[in-house]
Parts: C-alpha cells; structure tokens; sequence
C-alpha cells in the first residue's frame, strides 16, 4: 500500500465516519497541533531521561494519539478511543507527585535552563496553542470535553516537569526580572 493516496489533493482530508472536511477545518487544526505536540515530544524522549519521567512520556505519547483519533471522529456517540477522565486524573496525580519536589513558587519563571527543560517548556507552549484550537473548535462544534481538561492539565505538568528536571540537573529556575 502507498504512503499517498491523493484522495487529499482536493484540500480535504476524512474524519472517521467517512467525513470529509477542508485541511483549514478548526478541528484539523486542532489535532494537527496534537500531532505536532507529540513530535516535540518525541525529541525530549530522545534524550537521556530518569526512568519516571520517559515512563510517564511515553505514556502521554500514546495518549496525545487518543486525542487525536477522539478529535478524528465527530460521532459522540462511539465511544471507541476517547479520552477519558481516568487519563486526566492521572495527569492531576503526577503533577501533585513530581511538585513534591519543587519549592514553591514565589516568582513568575522564564523557561530555559538544562536543554531538555527547555524542550519541555517548548512542548508546553505548543499545548497551549493546541488548546487555544480546542476552545476555537468547541465554539463551532461539540466535542469530547475531556480533550480540553486532559490538554490544560497536560500544559500544567510539562511546565512542572520542566522546573523538575532542572532541579534534578542542578539547575535553578530562572527568575523573571522587570
């Protein structure tokens, strides 16, 4: 089977359901910023990394492709590849875990420090862009609340995770100044 199918050429591209939608469609957009998340990703996952935070990357990788494929599908009604509260109470719970070891913050920060901090603190603002399209999308269309929950959570733990690995490389947060 070929990589291409040309079925794209048009502008358009399918959704679950045998949909298709323009490439510019809020929803692409969205998932296609998702998608582009998870790559950023991928590169904080080819560093050397303590085996807690590559688990749990890992784990955020396959997650970010749930959304993807929840956002793929506009039928509310199949429940197939959803996201789900469970992920983001799992997200909630490894923030509360790895903020254990931070102190707490009495400054705004600026992202930067170890170079795979600051791949986090990229990968974050890339998240938030990617919620700034769910929001857009929800405005438009109904759509899996759960995707805009596990997305402002998943902002929140990568700019923890940040501060962590910094911590953990003996590098301080960098403070802001005016």
């Amino acid at each position: 089977m070929k990589i291409y199918t040309k079925t794209g050429d048009d502008g358009t591209t399918g959704l679950q359901g045998n949909f298709r939608i323009s490439k510019s469609h809020p929803r692409i957009i969205a998932y296609g910023t998702i998608d582009e998340a998870n790559a950023a990703l991928g590169i904080v996952l080819s560093y050397d990394l303590d085996r807690d935070m590559a688990i749990l990357l890992n784990q955020i990788q396959n997650e970010l492709f749930v959304i993807g494929a929840d956002l793929s599908n506009p039928n509310l009604e199949d429940a197939k590849n959803r996201t789900s509260s469970e992920m983001i109470l799992n997200l909630e719970k490894n923030i509360d875990k790895f903020e254990e070891e931070l102190p707490s913050l009495t400054n705004f920060i600026l992202p930067g420090g170890d170079i795979v901090a600051s791949h986090l603190h990229y990968v974050r603002t890339i998240i938030r862009r990617a919620e700034t399209y769910l929001v857009l999308l929800h405005t438009q269309e109904k759509i899996n609340q759960n995707c805009i929950t596990y997305i402002n959570r998943l902002s929140d733990l990568f700019f923890v995770l940040g501060r962590v690995l910094n911590k953990r490389k003996g590098r301080k947060d960098i403070i802001w100044k005016i």
